[in-house]
């Protein structure tokens, strides 16, 4: 270790414990199909944030910063864990209410890094990592204290009780048919069947209040993760939002979310511990553009939700600590993949002792310095060791070595992000600047730039370097389905799904 780590290191270990007389506490918000464009804080003119821009005002706001899946549960497994979701087998695609599959128990999870400590874990909100037998895959079995969530996307299920406000007015979107109606869950117990959405939000802010507040008078440290169900079609509010935005019902729900960030840096404030936490801010994939205006926004890049392009996994993301995290904005690279070995390092907890993929952002939080990060890989929603990666970042640089569109990027102009956009291979790849080019529109040609070749070669490289390394798990969304695994408040009634209510 050279003098200049050696001088970090020891500035970093006398700033904690000068900082604060217990171990950090950590809060985790992860907004769902949120674009790269859709924060006020990152450009979008109409969207109302006020809290959500607070912290990129006085945190750390990152503009080079990635999921690891364009889709909903594979990249909820990679930040939990700190690994690529084809290491845990949460492909192809997303779980669903009957899966018999789910996050693997011999995963660890951020909250399992932190229990040996001490810590108080609480988890509210849109699970999306299985249910299994008997719950086997809730949260309460994965590391955390509490769970009040709903175990998958709010979409899986019929959408009769999704509505507006005041009820009259429907939400934008479709449901799926012929499954039960969406429970709300505390811990292993359904509380409610179909949850209220309009009433939800509430719940979960007095909760995750309750939650920090409790916490804070027993003087014990805690990590809040908070999975929302905003921005997510169908787009729904309760009455503190609807209505309340230009931007209509997309603006509303991503209001209502905006709002609960704001009670919970409130409660931090109120119960006095707000210096010796760390908020971190991200979102789970981009936008779904196949609801258009409902659907969220990728500003500069190019897709979104389904895709490998930038606005597919390109994500806002901030990091939030008054007093030791000094405000401003990074291009340095990181991901989700990095978040359990931040807090891992942040908390003085030990790593898992498995392949990680994540490295700590300690000198760039808090020295302003360099990332660990060097490359960042492109899995597909549908991985596969015969294609292996579809694109890689080094640098400023992306090879896309496959593209693909989607049907959940179908609903702008630019026919590459439709699905009718069929799997096309590349051999060279597809180069593009990032710096130069965001929007992935120009390819860089080698007879343009005679450094072209040696620079792919060194991307050749890194990539047969790290595919030599993937060990893929076992698909646990390749398990099925048992309609039998559905979550039934009434486990005897018929007939099923429809009877599913309390």
């Amino acid at each position: 270790m050279d003098i200049f780590r050696i001088c970090f290191s020891l500035l970093f270990f006398f700033m904690i414990c000068t900082h604060a007389v217990s171990p950090p506490n950590f809060v985790l918000i992860f907004a769902d199909d949120l674009g790269f464009g859709d924060l006020g804080c990152y450009g979008h003119p109409s969207s109302l944030t006020p809290n959500l821009d607070r912290l990129a005002a006085g945190g750390l706001r990152f503009l080079d910063f990635y999921s690891t899946s364009p889709v909903c549960s594979p990249s909820r497994a990679s930040l939990l864990t700190g690994r690529y979701p084809t290491r845990s087998g949460i492909y192809p695609g997303v779980l669903y209410p009957g899966s018999i599959g789910g996050l693997p128990l011999n995963e660890t999870t951020v909250a399992e890094v932190l229990k040996p400590l001490g810590y108080a874990t609480a988890a509210v909100g849109k699970w999306h990592l299985g249910l299994g037998p008997n719950g086997t895959y809730l949260p309460t079995n994965q590391g955390f204290d509490h769970f009040l969530g709903i175990p998958y996307s709010h979409d899986m299920g019929p959408c009769h009780n999704l509505t507006c406000f005041p009820p009259d007015i429907k939400c934008f979107g479709s449901c799926d048919v012929d499954t039960v109606v969406v429970p709300l869950m505390h811990n292993q117990v359904i509380k409610e069947q179909p949850v209220n959405f309009l009433e939800l939000e509430q719940i979960y802010s007095d909760f995750s209040t309750s939650f920090i507040t409790a916490s804070a008078k027993k003087k014990q440290p805690f990590f809040l993760y908070y999975p929302s169900h905003h921005t997510h079609y169908p787009q729904f509010a309760g009455p503190g939002a609807a209505g309340k935005t230009s931007r209509g019902p997309f603006g509303d729900s991503l209001l209502e979310f905006d709002s609960t960030v704001g009670k919970l840096l409130s409660s931090l404030e109120v119960n006095g511990v707000i210096n010796n936490t760390l908020v971190f801010f991200t979102s789970d994939n981009g936008p779904s553009l196949i609801r258009r205006s409902h659907g969220g926004n990728a500003g500069a890049l190019r897709c979104g939700k389904g895709t490998t392009y930038e606005g597919g996994m390109r994500e806002p993301a901030i990091a939030f600590w008054p007093g030791t995290i000094k405000p401003g904005v990074t291009r340095e690279l990181a991901s989700t993949l990095d978040i359990l070995p931040t807090i891992a390092r942040l908390a003085g907890a030990k790593l898992p002792q498995v392949a990680l993929d994540g490295v700590d952002m300690i000198d760039m939080l808090l020295n302003n310095g360099k990332s660990k990060r060097e490359s960042m890989m492109f899995y597909p929603y549908n991985p596969s060791e015969k294609l292996g990666l579809f694109a890689l970042r080094l640098g400023k640089y992306k090879a896309h070595y496959y593209t693909r569109g989607s049907t959940l990027s179908s609903g702008t102009p630019d026919f590459q992000c439709s699905a009718l956009s069929v799997l096309t291979p590349y051999n060279p790849p597809l180069l593009f600047d990032l710096e130069a080019d965001p929007s992935e529109h120009f390819p860089l040609a080698a007879d343009e730039r005679p450094d072209i070749p040696a620079l792919l070669e060194r991307i050749d490289k890194v990539k047969a370097e790290f595919e030599a390394s993937m060990v893929f798990g076992e698909s646990q969304i390749g398990k099925g389905r048992d309609p039998r695994l559905e979550p039934c408040c009434s486990p005897q009634c018929m007939p099923k799904p429809h009877c599913c209510r309390c």
